[in-house]
Protein backbone atom coordinates (compact mmCIF):
# COMPACT_ATOMS: atom_id res chain seq x y z
CA UNK A 1 0.00 0.00 0.00
CA UNK A 2 1.02 3.66 -0.34
CA UNK A 3 1.07 6.54 2.08
CA UNK A 4 -0.44 9.88 1.05
CA UNK A 5 2.94 11.27 -0.04
CA UNK A 6 3.41 8.32 -2.39
CA UNK A 7 5.99 6.53 -0.26
CA UNK A 8 5.81 2.75 -0.56
CA UNK A 9 4.97 0.87 2.60
CA UNK A 10 4.65 -2.91 2.73
CA UNK A 11 1.98 -4.74 4.69
CA UNK A 12 4.78 -6.16 6.86
CA UNK A 13 5.01 -2.77 8.61
CA UNK A 14 1.39 -1.71 8.12
CA UNK A 15 -2.03 -2.54 9.50
CA UNK A 16 -1.77 -6.26 8.72
CA UNK A 17 1.22 -6.60 11.05
CA UNK A 18 -0.51 -4.61 13.78
CA UNK A 19 -3.59 -6.82 13.51
CA UNK A 20 -1.72 -10.12 13.50
CA UNK A 21 1.26 -9.47 15.77
CA UNK A 22 0.72 -6.13 17.52
CA UNK A 23 3.85 -4.74 15.86
CA UNK A 24 4.73 -1.96 13.46
CA UNK A 25 7.68 0.18 12.43
CA UNK A 26 7.27 3.92 12.90
CA UNK A 27 8.95 6.59 10.81
CA UNK A 28 9.91 6.74 7.18
CA UNK A 29 12.28 4.15 5.84
CA UNK A 30 15.83 5.45 5.91
CA UNK A 31 15.12 8.15 8.49
CA UNK A 32 17.59 8.35 11.40
CA UNK A 33 14.91 7.80 14.04
CA UNK A 34 13.02 4.81 12.63
CA UNK A 35 11.63 2.84 15.61
CA UNK A 36 10.07 -0.61 15.82
CA UNK A 37 7.07 -0.92 18.14
CA UNK A 38 6.81 -4.32 19.84
CA UNK A 39 3.81 -5.09 22.05
CA UNK A 40 3.69 -7.86 24.66
CA UNK A 41 -0.02 -8.29 25.31
CA UNK A 42 -2.14 -10.75 27.29
CA UNK A 43 -0.68 -14.17 28.04
CA UNK A 44 2.80 -15.08 26.81
CA UNK A 45 2.20 -18.29 24.94
CA UNK A 46 4.88 -20.97 24.93
CA UNK A 47 4.96 -24.53 23.63
CA UNK A 48 1.30 -25.18 24.45
CA UNK A 49 -1.58 -23.39 22.71
CA UNK A 50 -3.80 -21.19 24.84
CA UNK A 51 -7.60 -21.22 24.36
CA UNK A 52 -8.79 -19.28 21.33
CA UNK A 53 -10.66 -16.87 23.62
CA UNK A 54 -7.40 -15.84 25.34
CA UNK A 55 -5.44 -12.81 24.16
CA UNK A 56 -1.85 -14.00 23.67
CA UNK A 57 1.63 -12.99 22.55
CA UNK A 58 3.22 -15.91 20.71
CA UNK A 59 6.96 -16.32 21.19
CA UNK A 60 7.34 -17.86 17.72
CA UNK A 61 6.19 -14.50 16.33
CA UNK A 62 8.27 -12.26 18.60
CA UNK A 63 11.61 -14.06 18.40
CA UNK A 64 12.02 -13.97 14.59
CA UNK A 65 10.88 -10.35 14.60
CA UNK A 66 13.61 -9.42 17.09
CA UNK A 67 16.19 -11.18 14.92
CA UNK A 68 14.95 -9.21 11.92
CA UNK A 69 15.14 -5.95 13.90
CA UNK A 70 18.78 -6.67 14.75
CA UNK A 71 19.62 -7.18 11.07
CA UNK A 72 17.58 -4.26 9.66
CA UNK A 73 19.88 -1.24 9.30
CA UNK A 74 16.92 1.12 8.87
CA UNK A 75 15.54 0.34 12.32
CA UNK A 76 17.40 2.42 14.91
CA UNK A 77 15.58 1.53 18.13
CA UNK A 78 12.86 -0.60 19.76
CA UNK A 79 9.97 0.47 21.97
CA UNK A 80 8.40 -2.41 23.94
CA UNK A 81 4.85 -1.88 25.22
CA UNK A 82 3.76 -4.30 27.95
CA UNK A 83 0.34 -5.20 29.29
CA UNK A 84 0.73 -8.87 30.17
CA UNK A 85 -0.46 -11.29 32.85
CA UNK A 86 2.68 -13.38 32.35
CA UNK A 87 2.67 -16.90 30.98
CA UNK A 88 5.18 -19.50 29.86
CA UNK A 89 8.45 -19.08 31.78
CA UNK A 90 10.79 -20.44 29.08
CA UNK A 91 9.14 -18.37 26.33
CA UNK A 92 9.16 -15.23 28.48
CA UNK A 93 12.83 -15.61 29.39
CA UNK A 94 13.73 -16.28 25.75
CA UNK A 95 12.02 -13.05 24.69
CA UNK A 96 13.70 -11.14 27.53
CA UNK A 97 17.15 -12.48 26.60
CA UNK A 98 16.65 -11.50 22.96
CA UNK A 99 15.55 -7.96 23.81
CA UNK A 100 18.52 -7.60 26.16
CA UNK A 101 20.93 -8.75 23.43
CA UNK A 102 19.65 -6.37 20.70
CA UNK A 103 22.48 -3.98 19.88
CA UNK A 104 20.12 -1.07 19.18
CA UNK A 105 18.65 1.18 21.92
CA UNK A 106 15.59 -0.33 23.61
CA UNK A 107 13.00 1.22 25.92
CA UNK A 108 10.11 -0.57 27.67
CA UNK A 109 6.84 0.90 28.91
CA UNK A 110 4.60 -0.97 31.37
CA UNK A 111 0.98 0.02 30.83
CA UNK A 112 -1.87 -1.94 32.48
CA UNK A 113 0.53 -4.44 33.98
CA UNK A 114 3.62 -6.58 33.51
CA UNK A 115 3.12 -9.52 35.83
CA UNK A 116 5.04 -12.68 36.58
CA UNK A 117 7.38 -13.53 33.67
CA UNK A 118 6.51 -10.11 32.25
CA UNK A 119 8.86 -8.62 34.85
CA UNK A 120 12.06 -9.92 33.17
CA UNK A 121 10.78 -8.63 29.82
CA UNK A 122 10.11 -5.17 31.29
CA UNK A 123 13.64 -4.89 32.71
CA UNK A 124 15.35 -6.37 29.65
CA UNK A 125 15.31 -3.03 27.83
CA UNK A 126 18.11 -0.46 28.20
CA UNK A 127 15.67 1.86 30.01
CA UNK A 128 12.23 1.19 31.48
CA UNK A 129 9.10 3.20 32.27
CA UNK A 130 5.84 2.43 34.05
CA UNK A 131 2.68 4.54 33.94
CA UNK A 132 1.39 5.74 37.36
CA UNK A 133 -1.43 3.16 37.37
CA UNK A 134 0.68 0.33 35.96
CA UNK A 135 1.17 -2.79 38.08
CA UNK A 136 3.79 -5.50 38.46
CA UNK A 137 3.14 -8.78 40.31
CA UNK A 138 6.25 -10.40 41.78
CA UNK A 139 5.79 -14.03 42.83
CA UNK A 140 7.68 -17.36 42.88
CA UNK A 141 7.54 -19.90 40.05
CA UNK A 142 4.23 -21.68 39.62
CA UNK A 143 3.19 -24.63 37.49
CA UNK A 144 -0.01 -26.22 36.21
CA UNK A 145 -0.95 -29.89 36.34
CA UNK A 146 0.36 -32.71 38.48
CA UNK A 147 3.72 -32.38 40.19
CA UNK A 148 5.57 -35.31 41.76
CA UNK A 149 6.33 -34.21 45.32
CA UNK A 150 9.96 -35.28 45.48
CA UNK A 151 13.18 -33.35 46.12
CA UNK A 152 14.15 -33.40 42.44
CA UNK A 153 10.95 -31.55 41.50
CA UNK A 154 11.54 -28.82 44.06
CA UNK A 155 15.20 -28.54 43.03
CA UNK A 156 14.06 -28.06 39.43
CA UNK A 157 11.65 -25.26 40.40
CA UNK A 158 14.41 -23.64 42.46
CA UNK A 159 16.72 -23.62 39.44
CA UNK A 160 14.02 -22.00 37.29
CA UNK A 161 13.42 -19.35 39.93
CA UNK A 162 17.15 -18.70 40.28
CA UNK A 163 17.34 -18.07 36.53
CA UNK A 164 14.50 -15.55 36.73
CA UNK A 165 15.96 -13.80 39.79
CA UNK A 166 19.41 -13.73 38.21
CA UNK A 167 18.12 -12.15 35.01
CA UNK A 168 16.02 -9.51 36.79
CA UNK A 169 18.78 -8.46 39.20
CA UNK A 170 21.34 -8.21 36.40
CA UNK A 171 19.13 -5.86 34.36
CA UNK A 172 17.82 -3.46 37.00
CA UNK A 173 18.74 -2.01 40.40
CA UNK A 174 16.83 -4.32 42.74
CA UNK A 175 18.98 -6.53 44.98
CA UNK A 176 18.62 -10.32 45.00
CA UNK A 177 17.64 -10.48 48.67
CA UNK A 178 14.97 -7.80 48.28
CA UNK A 179 13.53 -9.40 45.13
CA UNK A 180 13.21 -12.74 46.88
CA UNK A 181 11.51 -11.01 49.82
CA UNK A 182 8.97 -9.51 47.42
CA UNK A 183 8.40 -12.91 45.82
CA UNK A 184 7.75 -14.66 49.14
CA UNK A 185 5.69 -11.91 50.82
CA UNK A 186 2.63 -13.35 52.61
CA UNK A 187 1.03 -10.21 54.06
CA UNK A 188 0.36 -8.45 50.75
CA UNK A 189 -2.99 -8.07 49.01
CA UNK A 190 -2.58 -11.29 47.04
CA UNK A 191 -5.41 -13.21 48.68
CA UNK A 192 -4.64 -16.88 49.37
CA UNK A 193 -1.30 -16.49 47.62
CA UNK A 194 2.23 -15.22 48.11
CA UNK A 195 3.98 -12.39 46.35
CA UNK A 196 3.76 -8.61 45.99
CA UNK A 197 1.86 -6.16 43.80
CA UNK A 198 3.79 -3.00 42.94
CA UNK A 199 1.94 -0.01 41.51
CA UNK A 200 3.63 2.71 39.47
CA UNK A 201 6.09 4.58 41.66
CA UNK A 202 6.49 1.57 43.98
CA UNK A 203 8.19 -0.37 41.17
CA UNK A 204 10.61 2.55 40.73
CA UNK A 205 11.24 2.83 44.47
CA UNK A 206 12.15 -0.88 44.58
CA UNK A 207 14.71 -0.37 41.80
CA UNK A 208 12.91 -2.61 39.29
CA UNK A 209 11.76 0.10 36.86
CA UNK A 210 13.82 3.19 36.03
CA UNK A 211 11.13 5.87 35.90
CA UNK A 212 7.41 6.66 35.98
CA UNK A 213 6.27 8.00 32.62
CA UNK A 214 4.13 7.52 29.55
CA UNK A 215 4.47 7.16 25.80
CA UNK A 216 5.81 10.70 25.34
CA UNK A 217 8.67 10.21 27.79
CA UNK A 218 9.42 6.77 26.35
CA UNK A 219 9.74 8.12 22.81
CA UNK A 220 11.84 11.09 23.90
CA UNK A 221 14.20 8.83 25.83
CA UNK A 222 14.53 6.39 22.94
CA UNK A 223 15.15 9.13 20.38
CA UNK A 224 17.81 10.63 22.66
CA UNK A 225 19.52 7.25 22.97
CA UNK A 226 19.40 6.77 19.19
CA UNK A 227 20.91 10.21 18.63
CA UNK A 228 23.72 9.61 21.14
CA UNK A 229 24.55 6.26 19.56
CA UNK A 230 24.68 7.77 16.05
CA UNK A 231 26.99 10.56 17.27
CA UNK A 232 29.40 8.02 18.76
CA UNK A 233 29.80 6.17 15.46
Amino acid sequence: MKQEDGQEQSNENGTDTVKEYGQMTLGRKGSPGRVHLLSIIGEIEGHELSPSSTKTTKYEHVMPQLAQIEEDEDIKGVLVLLNTVGGDVEAGLAIAELIASVSKPTVSLVLGGSHSIGVPIAVSADYSYIVPSGTMVIHPVRTNGMVIGVKQSFDYFKKIQDRIVGFITSHCNVKKKRLEELMMETSSVLTKDIGTILVGEEAVDEGIIDEVGGIDQAFRKLNKMIKLLSEDK
